[in-house]
């Protein structure tokens, strides 16, 4: 599919500035601190290190950057099912490219991906999954750019995803069709941005295990969110900003079932700032709502907000805390949405230059729209990554996730561990 890119004249006239007037702001830009740069610490997994960092394959503009990860993971209750748990054994193959531009002016990155399943012990839980996309950049002027990006991918809904159905013999599977469009635009204290995403989601109906058809049509559906906002910059290391994001969730609506089609929007103000080389952060809070085409699902409404802080102790460890209050759609029959209340940490350590441990763990709570059922969810997780060297790196984890379900039309409540090991090929 062709698509067309806004010619750089039209851009500098739409930001209103003249080829003159750009060499001066380049010029005025040169001379003074990026008032919403944040980079004073560098997190524990985004530091470089030469030593053991992909090379990659040059070829002309690019360069090519070829993984391979193979993983043996064991669950204690596959199916999320604690009335008859199961344990089973996966090997997990993912292999993937990514291709990223090396030029000095606009940016270019595609991918493909691929993760293929196979259980030892059970059939039913075999998947494959693959995606492609590609995103770019056009810098138009300092200070201004336009980013697209566009993606497809078959996947599979998990046994234990929020709201997944626990009574198909396989897996719900799904394509997903993402496209969006953004420009941003800095100017002394003042950074204004808008963003437009759009997903298509088609869900394969399931079955039960006499054979009998689960219908998922009544989960397709096209999610258009627009987004803007606007950030002024206090001094180099504070900025204030103003967000407001809207949405329309388009259900494909099936006979027997209530329509899901709604339309919301949040509107946030916050702060997001840097401490010297300490602490790094945003949070913004504000309201949320929610207004359901069919009115027997109500509306929800309410304080909405996000947060995340990053604490870096040392050069060495790195603390991250988040938070978030969303309404998310849901595979639920009978539910149109919930009201979601995310919270977060993570400790990364660099305990030795080739060994990096990991601990995290989280909570998360879902109030249901037109049921009554609330669903909490604790989670926690250890893992290590240990490179070898350039070319290869082992990697282990241990993960505990625990649902319980409550209220009249509540749901199923387990608990699962799951333990794996890897081996990561890079080039």
């Amino acid at each position: 599919m062709r698509r067309d890119i806004l010619p750089a004249a039209a851009a500098l006239a739409l930001f209103g500035g003249s080829e003159a007037s750009a060499q001066s702001l380049r010029m005025a830009q040169d001379r003074t601190t990026d008032l919403f740069a944040r980079d004073r610490a560098v997190a524990v997994r985004d530091r470089p290190q030469p030593a053991y960092d992909a090379l990659g394959i040059r070829t002309g503009g690019f360069t090519v950057f070829p993984k391979l990860q193979f993983d043996i993971v064991h669950d204690d209750n596959v199916f999320a099912n604690d009335d008859a748990p199961e344990a089973a054994t996966t090997l997990r193959l993912r292999p993937e490219i990514v291709a990223t531009s090396n030029w000095s002016r606009h940016a270019l990155q595609a991918h493909a991906r691929v993760a293929i399943d196979r259980n030892l012990d059970f059939d039913s839980e075999n998947t494959t999954d693959w995606s492609l996309g590609a995103a770019g950049r056009l810098d138009v002027v300092r200070g201004a750019n336009f980013v697209a990006g566009a993606d497809y991918a078959k996947a599979h809904e998990a046994r234990t995803a929020a709201g997944a159905d626990p009574i198909t013999q396989r897996p719900v599977a799904f394509d997903l069709t993402s496209a969006s469009l953004g420009a941003e635009r800095a100017r002394g204290r003042l950074r204004v941005s808008a963003r437009a995403a759009v997903h298509h989601y088609d869900y394969r109906d399931g079955f039960s295990e006499t054979g009998a058809v689960i219908e998922q049509d009544d989960r397709d559906r096209t999610v258009l969110t627009l987004t803007g906002r606007a950030d002024y910059a206090l001094s180099p290391a504070t900025a204030i900003f103003l967000q407001v994001i809207g949405d329309e969730r388009d259900y494909e609506h099936v006979a027997g079932r209530p329509l899901r089609t709604s339309s919301g929007y949040q509107t946030l103000t916050g702060v997001d700032f840097e401490l010297g080389a300490l602490v790094r952060g945003e949070i913004a809070a504000g309201y949320i709502r929610q207004d359901f085409e069919d009115a027997a699902f109500g509306d929800l409404d309410g304080f909405g907000g996000r947060a995340k802080l990053s604490w870096f102790p040392t050069q060495l460890t790195t603390v991250t805390a988040a938070a978030s209050r969303t309404v998310e759609d849901t595979g639920v029959i009978g539910s149109a949405g919930a009201l979601r209340t995310d919270w977060s940490l993570s400790i990364d350590h660099e305990l030795l230059r080739k060994l990096i441990l990991t601990a995290q763990t989280s909570y998360t709570d879902d109030d249901y729209n037109g049921l009554t059922r609330t669903d909490t969810r604790v989670a926690a997780g250890f893992s290590a990554a240990y490179r070898v060297n350039r070319r290869y790196a082992l990697t282990a984890g241990l993960t505990w996730l625990d649902q319980s379900s409550s209220g009249a039309a509540k749901g199923p409540s387990y608990d699962t561990t799951r333990l794996s090991i890897g081996v990561v090929s890079q080039f």
